[in-house]
């Protein structure tokens, strides 16, 4: 699911993939000490659509550019169409502040809890309130000695010694007996997507209507209904049915990929984009078509259907520098202490949330 450097000669030839080398954080490595801070390598930006300068120019003075349309739909933010990709829309700034807020605290709070899946639950079993334990610094232990069990349990420890906050796992007992455990804050770290709703089974690429899973609440469903409907045709309404829920730190990168497995492609995938600015490709039926570049930042919203969804899309590059991240917005309203987690979480993350109609 997430990109690698690690692919073939071909792959490597693509245009989606020289796209995707071309944005992707690599760090300048000329310094001579290992002590001094490594420094990310310039990237050129000229080329990357923003979507956000296109809709003050046009608040400004009605003035789009080559190749971008405005559709005539009654929502607070505009909504911008590509010329050369039907089905694909882009609708900057349509989350508020505090809608945006509410979500980053859902994404963290709620939606990795059982029997919502994550990619945690291959290695580690279900873990409960995983953001909580990092707060108070427990430790996880899964117990090793009964077969068939699936939870993870935490353990208050405070955590002073810094090897353990990038420690591998490592034996330890609790009463007695033989347990596996790894900082609650190191998964929280290394948690990269939760699935609401009907549960994507990511080693078969399909939806499995057997496993657990709660609903997808019922106020996300709502506000996916209102986002999707300028992709819908007269008299349909979006039927939010699964949701994956992406969580991207530094360095991360979604590869180039499609959304092929619902059943219906002619009904949107709703995107949030939540946290640090991203680099957004948006390419052609074929990887060797040249993708187009656009920034997506917190509180933006994209849908993709029909030809859209037929297009390879990822994500290359988030930014996590003070800079470039763009979220003095949800600073100012997190500043609260009981925010603080959420913050810190946030200002070297981003959290997308697709809402999908699975049938």
């Amino acid at each position: 699911m997430y990109g690698s450097d690690s692919v073939n000669v071909d792959s490597e030839r693509t245009a989606f993939r020289r796209t995707e080398k071309k944005y992707k954080l690599y760090y300048d490595s000329n310094s001579k000490s290992s002590k001094k801070k490594k420094q990310p390598r310039p990237v050129d930006l000229s080329e990357v659509i923003d979507f956000k300068s296109i809709s003050e120019s046009f608040a400004r003075n009605d003035d789009l550019p080559a190749g971008v349309s405005k559709l005539e739909y009654h929502f607070d933010s505009p909504v911008f169409c590509l010329d050369n990709c039907p089905g694909f829309y882009f609708i900057p700034a349509a989350l508020s502040i505090e809608e945006q807020c509410k979500w980053i605290k859902e994404s963290l709070v709620s939606f990795p809890q059982p029997p919502n899946r994550t990619n945690h639950n291959a290695f580690h079993g279900a873990i409960h309130d995983l953001l909580n334990a990092a707060k108070t610094k427990q430790m996880l232990v899964k117990d090793k000695t009964e077969p068939g069990e699936d939870n993870t349990i935490a353990v208050d420890v405070n955590i002073h010694n810094h090897r353990w906050a990038c420690s591998e796992e490592f034996d330890s007992s609790v009463n007695g007996k033989s347990c596996e455990s790894i900082p609650a804050s190191v998964l929280l770290r290394k948690l990269r997507w939760s699935t609401l709703g009907l549960q994507f089974d990511w080693s078969k690429r399909s939806y499995n209507v057997s496993l657990p899973h709660n609903k997808i609440p019922d106020a996300l469903c709502q506000l996916a209904k209102r986002m999707a409907a300028p992709a819908m045709a007269v008299g349909e309404e979006f039927q939010p049915e699964a949701a994956i829920v992406n969580y991207f730190g530094s360095g991360d990168m979604l590869g180039g990929h499609l959304d092929d497995m619902e059943a219906d492609w002619s009904k949107p995938i709703v995107s949030m984009s939540l946290g640090c600015k991203a680099i957004f490709l948006l390419g052609g039926r074929s990887r060797n078509d040249e993708p187009l570049a656009m920034f997506l930042r917190s509180g933006d919203i994209v849908l993709m259907c029909g030809e859209a969804r037929e297009r390879f899309h990822g994500v290359p590059r988030i930014f996590t520098d003070m800079e470039n991240a763009e979220i003095g917005s949800l600073e100012k309203q997190m500043s609260a202490e009981d925010d603080i987690c959420y913050l810190e979480y946030i200002k070297t993350s981003r959290i997308n949330i697709n809402i999908r109609q699975v049938f």
